[in-house]
């Protein structure tokens, strides 16, 4: 995570904890005089609906309007983390090791930024992953971002899946300047997306 989106993830997770759901992380990306606040949050034990993304919206949407970190005009949006979830923390890559791991770096490590692998231990902030027959070690504050890869074998799937890319959910926009993703299936992430002004 920005620096920007580490803070504000800090701000907004007690309120999300208060809905008994937890903030995971949180994605800010600024482009000329807009940005794009992307939240994401999990429910422990069972899915997230769009019905907990809309709420999430309306409570971090006031704390926001009051706190006022963002300058510029943006969009808030919602979202579970969905089958390829991003992980934001040593300890969520902990709560996952064993899994397959797509992770871009800050620095190169033996000259590549991009890495897939399987994710081993991990102790305090340093984590291992291995790749092919090496173990590459790496500290999370040098990972810029990093997704679950998909078995699509055990959800179900057959190998034809890799051929049609990632099911889409399609965005529509509705009144209010509000834009909004259905609950899809197959684990896509639902989304609740909201427009603020500066």
């Amino acid at each position: 995570m920005s620096d920007r989106a580490t803070e504000i993830a800090a701000l907004l997770a007690p309120t999300v904890a208060s809905m008994q759901l937890e903030l995971l992380g949180a994605e800010f990306v600024a482009s000329g005089a807009s940005a794009l606040l992307r939240l994401y949050v999990d429910a422990p034990g069972r899915a997230v609906t769009i019905d907990d993304c809309e709420a999430v919206s309306r409570e971090v949407s006031a704390q926001l309007d009051v706190a006022d970190p963002i300058a510029s005009r943006y969009t808030l949006e919602v979202s579970s983390p969905g089958i390829d979830r991003p992980l934001f923390s040593a300890a969520q890559f902990a709560r996952h090791a064993g899994a397959q791991v797509k992770l871009a770096l800050r620095i190169p490590v033996d000259g590549r930024r991009r890495f897939q692998g399987t994710i081993g231990a991990v102790q305090g902030e340093a984590i291992t992953v291995r790749v092919g027959e090496h173990d590459i070690a790496l500290q999370h504050a040098n990972i810029d971002k990093a997704r679950l890869v998909p078995d699509w074998a055990a959800l179900g799937f057959g190998s034809g899946v890799a051929d049609q890319g990632k099911p889409g959910a399609a965005k529509n926009k509705g009144r209010g300047g509000k834009s909004r993703r259905s609950n899809p299936p197959n684990g896509e992430p639902s989304t609740d997306a909201t427009e603020h002004e500066a």
